[in-house]
Formats: C-alpha cells, structure tokens, sequence
C-alpha cells in the first residue's frame, strides 16, 4: 500500500468547512439574487407547455427554415418534432426544452465574452484554460453537492449544472475561431484605419462566426446530455422518464424517452449546423 503522506480527511475538511459556511451565510442572499433565473425558468416552461402543439411545430419549422432556405430540411424538423407528440412525450419533451433553452442561452452569452477575451489577452487565456479543462472533466455529480447545498432540489440547481457542463465548448471555440482570422486580413484592417473594437466587431467575430455556431451547437448537445442526471434533483421532463424506467425497471418507458432525447439531440444539432455552413458559406 503506498504510504500516506497527507491524510485525505485532512483536505477534505476545509474544503467541507467553506462550503457550509458559504451555504449558511449567503444562501439566502444567492436565492434572492437567483429568483428572477427561476422565475424565467418558469416561464419559459409554462408558454412551451401550454402553447398550442402545432405552433410549437411551427416555430421550429421557421427557425429551421431561416437556418437552411430549404423547405424539405424544415418539413424534416417539424416532422421530428411532431413524433415526439405522437409517441406521447410532448410535455416532458417541452419540460427539456425549456431548460435546455435558458441554459444555452445563458451559455452563449457568457461564453462569447469569455472567449473574445481569452483571444484579446493572452493572461485571460492563460487562466481560463485550466478551469474550462476542470469543469470538462470534473464530473457532474461533484459540482453537483455545492449547487444543490445552495439553491436546494429542482430547476435552479440544475440549471446551474447544465451551464458549467455546457459553456466550456462555445468559450474554447470563440476564442479559436478569433484567433484562427487572418493576420493579413487584421493587417488591412487597420491600414483603413479600423479600430480595435471596429477589427472585433467588423471583421473578427464575423470570419469566426462558423466556429462560434460549433460551439453553440456542441453546447446544445451537452446542456441535452444534462437532462438525465437534471432528473435526478428533481426536474421533470425526458430525463426524469428515462430514471422511472430505471428505477420501475420498465425498459419500453426508458427506451422510448431516450429516442425523444435522440429527437431533439437532432432537430437542434441539424439546425444549428446549417446556421454554420450558411455562415461558413457567406465568408467564402
């Protein structure tokens, strides 16, 4: 047995002592401050549940439609979308959605500043990659314990899981994509005398915008995978299918709400392509 130089409960037990005191005293303060995340998580669950089916559909088919110019491609999704109403999941199905929106809303917009950031200042950079190396591969049930110490069981702790999980890709690609514009391209830009904020917002993000779109959309599929172990603290929706099916150890229930998350795996995963080859398309 190799000889133990540094007592594991000896590490632990400071890291236990901050974290029950942080619970105990800015947990009230953290809700309060969190309240109106919850309140637009309820909303956002409310109006996809009980908005009319066919104008759930409808959206889609138009979102897909803007992505594509194909009216086959958005037929295609909206006909995805409708099986989920047909084998009988719409609701759980909208429950996921509706978390899985605000996260990689949320997502998308802290992880575009952060990635433009990391690309501005190489000391940025520097801090930033040990922590999104951590958060992609610590596992989600570690940061799990603090969240839900903090904001106890339901959405809001899994909200907040979900974006740990799913910000790390849309940051890394932002910043490569940045990085990735042409010194030549940059060089000419500022012989016409382009700012530095005019060379960001007028030629950079724009020639790196078929990075970000694979970013966005590598975090649309995480925040997706989160909805398994979301169900576990409480939310409701296809994870929360999948875990009765394995705790009743019903396999036609459990494998019926996965093919609904495969479903919304690919509508979201195909449209957000096609925002990516039109992009990509646009800068060649």
């Amino acid at each position: 047995m190799f000889p133990e130089l540094i007592s594991a409960r000896e590490l632990q037990r400071p890291i236990d002592v901050f974290v029950n005191g942080l619970v105990n005293q800015y947990s009230d303060v953290l809700r309060a401050l969190t309240q109106p995340l919850l309140d637009l998580l309820i909303w956002s669950d409310n109006l996809l549940r009980h908005s009319p089916w066919w104008a759930i559909i409808a959206v889609i088919m138009g979102v897909a439609w803007l992505a594509s110019r194909k009216w086959r491609f958005s037929l295609a999704m909206g006909g995805l979308l409708a099986l989920l109403g047909a084998i009988g999941l719409w609701e759980p199905s909208m429950q996921t959605l509706s978390l899985m929106l605000v996260a990689v809303a949320i997502s998308v917009m802290l992880g575009i500043p952060v990635g433009i950031a990391m690309a501005s200042f190489r000391w940025v950079r520097a801090v930033m990659l040990p922590i999104l190396d951590v958060m992609q591969t610590m596992p989600s049930f570690v940061y799990l314990i603090p969240v839900v110490m903090l904001f106890n069981l339901g959405k809001l702790a899994a909200l907040f899981a979900t974006v740990v999980y799913a910000v790390p890709p849309v940051i890394r690609l932002t910043d490569l994509g940045i990085r990735l514009v042409d010194a030549e391209v940059l060089e000419a830009s500022r012989a016409f005398g382009a700012s530095r904020t005019r060379q960001l917002f007028g030629v950079q993000l724009p020639l790196a915008l078929p990075n970000i779109m694979a970013g966005i959309n590598q975090t649309t599929m995480m925040a997706l995978a989160m909805v398994v172990i979301a169900s576990m603290i409480g939310v409701r929706g296809l994870g929360y299918e999948v875990l009765q099916g394995i705790n009743r150890l019903q396999v036609g229930r459990g494998l019926l709400a996965g093919l609904g998350i495969v479903i919304l795996a690919i509508i979201f995963d195909r449209i957000t392509q096609q925002f990516g080859r039109r992009h990509q398309k646009r800068g060649n």
